[in-house]
């Protein structure tokens, strides 16, 4: 089993910045992985093409990444970017998947 690595505060090198860096980076991945699979649960489940774009869902889910970011002291600006950026890439997935669930 790979060793856990150290937490920020706890870091002494660069080599261990970027042994946490690189897990993190493993665990967002997973994370994203499973993201995913929800958009393809509600491609699955959404009876049709129109329902997969939700302008006030997108905008709640959002407003949730930018609010979480700021109660951690992150950069709201650039959490909010980010999440427009994934939002949208979710989305465009969504809709390659209920085309494809359809045989369109």
């Amino acid at each position: 089993m790979p060793e856990q690595p150290l937490a920020p505060e706890d870091c002494q090198t660069m080599l261990d910045v970027r042994a946490g860096v690189d897990a993190l980076d493993a665990e967002l991945i997973n994370l994203l992985a499973r993201r995913f699979g929800y958009m393809r649960a509600a491609a699955r489940i959404k009876p049709n093409r129109d329902a997969v774009r939700d302008e006030p869902r997108k905008a709640e889910v959002i407003g949730n990444a930018v609010a979480l970011a700021q109660a951690e002291g992150l950069p709201t600006e650039l959490i909010g970017r980010l999440w427009e950026q994934l939002v949208e890439g979710c989305i465009a997935y969504e809709l390659g998947e209920w085309d494809s669930a359809r045989g369109a």
